[in-house]
């Protein structure tokens, strides 16, 4: 297995100092009003991937996707339950984590390189292949921050997905940018695929779902309702997304 997860709750506090600021911190505890309560974001969740699964999470909004996709990234710690993967990890978790808006975009790929443990010469060889899928040669020079959502999303996911990891971690950056770049991005993960890489994509489409994975999770407010098959957990999803519109 390349990705092992049991049993992995994940746990927020609010009202702690990282949450209200140390100032109404400090405030609360003077007038006897600080109140923390813990939230689980993620309850009991439990999956194993092989080398080459494409793992598709689905679930609405609060349903824990990105928290799981950041213990699993090795970004936050499980309060209970354990994670186990092998081999190197590169992560798109947000749009713009990693990246330094004050500096161009060249600068930035090398440094989400660095970041990601790659060597200068390694991003040397494959800068090219990068800014061109993106399709941003001539916008090389640009600063970060100047750059449209769009944009962003084809340099983090060009990043992510051509630096050679042996586990992707992509949440929902396909369903950013135009149809054309989704449609190059998915051709992209087949390739992917193809080239045994185990891949974890959060997103919100059961039809980008059923096409791309081997297996998928769905979460509802935290806790697991289904994995396995991709037809037979889209199907459960959609039914279940019908019958909530209407009422």
């Amino acid at each position: 297995m390349v990705v092992d997860v049991k049993n992995v709750s994940v746990r927020y506090l609010l009202g702690d100092f990282k949450d209200i600021g140390v100032k109404e911190y400090l405030v609360q505890k003077i007038t006897g009003t600080h109140v923390v309560k813990e939230f689980w974001a993620v309850k009991d969740v439990s999956f194993s991937l092989d080398q080459g699964d494409f793992l598709g999470v689905i679930g609405t909004n609060g349903a824990g996707k990105s928290t799981l996709m950041k213990a699993v990234s090795g970004v936050m710690k499980p309060q209970k339950g354990s994670i186990t993967t092998k081999g190197q990890i590169a992560a798109l978790l947000e749009l713009g984590t990693g990246f330094d808006g004050d500096l161009t975009i060249k600068e930035n790929i090398y440094f989400r390189g660095a970041l990601l443990g790659y060597t200068e010469k390694f991003m040397d060889e494959k800068y090219p292949e990068i800014i061109e899928f993106a399709e941003m040669e001539e916008f090389e020079d640009r600063k970060f921050r100047q750059l449209s959502s769009g944009m962003r999303a084809r340099i983090a996911f060009s990043i992510a997905s051509l630096v050679d990891p042996d586990i992707l971690i992509l949440d929902e950056v396909l369903a950013v940018g135009d149809g054309a770049f989704r449609a190059k991005s998915e051709k992209k993960m087949m390739d992917i695929i193809k080239g045994g890489v185990t891949t974890l994509f959060v997103g919100h489409s059961t039809a980008q779902m059923r096409k791309l994975c081997t297996k998928v999770l769905w979460l509802h407010k935290g806790k697991q309702v289904a994995f396995g098959d991709p037809k037979h957990v889209c199907d459960e999803y959609d039914a279940f997304i019908r019958k909530n519109a209407q009422v």
